[in-house]
């Protein structure tokens, strides 16, 4: 009987964890208009460290497991609905991943303890955040969407920048919220916040179209990545490890 039980309460679980899902990749694709697509997911294997699970893809030595890409590939991500519904109506514990780059949000990540100390920095100037995605082991920055020109010139400037920030721009991908990869449970660090009234000068502002006639959630606010990127050197360059395992 207790087994029972203990699968009904799973079963609940999932099927919640499953609900979450979709309306996040729905209001994501929909309503912000972010690109999304599902993730390659977890498996049960342990990883070699014996923390976590593995991924769901072929490769046994993945270094990022479930917080990729696979099946669709990422040139399948898209904003519409019934394509997002259909993904994760088959696959409802799937991850949610974003498609970075063009007119979608960039991120800059850094390892978990440096992005702690990062966010404290950029509080105490009085810097306005846009939404900061967390995981066990790796912080991501959501900035206003940026070129690879751009981003050179920036980091040119710099004597020098940490291989443990990453930048996720063009053909890139982040794992979003409330998605579960093999390092553990994606969260907001910083939540998604609407644009504030007078609208922003330059091109971090843009409000969702309506869908039916009635109006949806505002597309959350992005800071420039120039604004943050000196704080995210200086406590990337300051870790105690320097973050440099490729982990998500």
């Amino acid at each position: 009987m207790r087994e029972i039980l203990g699968r009904r309460r799973r079963l609940r679980l999932r099927r919640k964890e499953g609900a979450a899902r979709l309306d996040a990749a729905l209001t994501f694709a929909t309503a912000w208009q972010w690109p999304v697509l599902p993730g390659a997911g977890t498996a049960p294997a342990a990883l070699r460290d014996g923390r976590g699970l593995g991924c769901a893809c072929p490769d046994p030595d993945c270094a990022v497991p479930g917080a990729h890409p696979f099946d669709p590939a990422l040139l399948a991500a898209t904003t519409d609905e019934r394509m997002v519904r259909w993904w994760w109506s088959n696959r409802p514990t799937a991850p949610v991943m974003l498609a970075t780059g063009g007119r979608a949000p960039c991120a800059v990540s850094l390892p978990a303890l440096a992005g702690a100390k990062a966010l404290v920095a950029l509080d105490r100037m009085g810097m306005r955040l846009g939404p900061v995605v967390a995981t066990p082991t790796r912080w991501s920055l959501l900035v206003a969407p940026y070129t690879l020109e751009r981003l050179g010139e920036l980091l040119y400037s710099k004597d020098w920048v940490p291989s443990s920030l990453r930048f996720h721009g063009e053909g890139g991908y982040l794992v979003l919220p409330p998605s579960e990869i093999g390092a553990g449970q994606v969260r907001w660090e910083r939540a998604p916040s609407p644009p504030v009234d007078p609208v922003p000068a330059g091109p971090v502002f843009r409000r969702a179209a309506r869908r039916g006639g009635a109006p949806v959630a505002a597309t959350p606010w992005l800071p420039d990545v120039e604004a943050v990127l000196d704080a995210l050197v200086e406590a990337s360059t300051s870790a105690p490890d320097g973050g440099s395992r490729l982990a998500y």
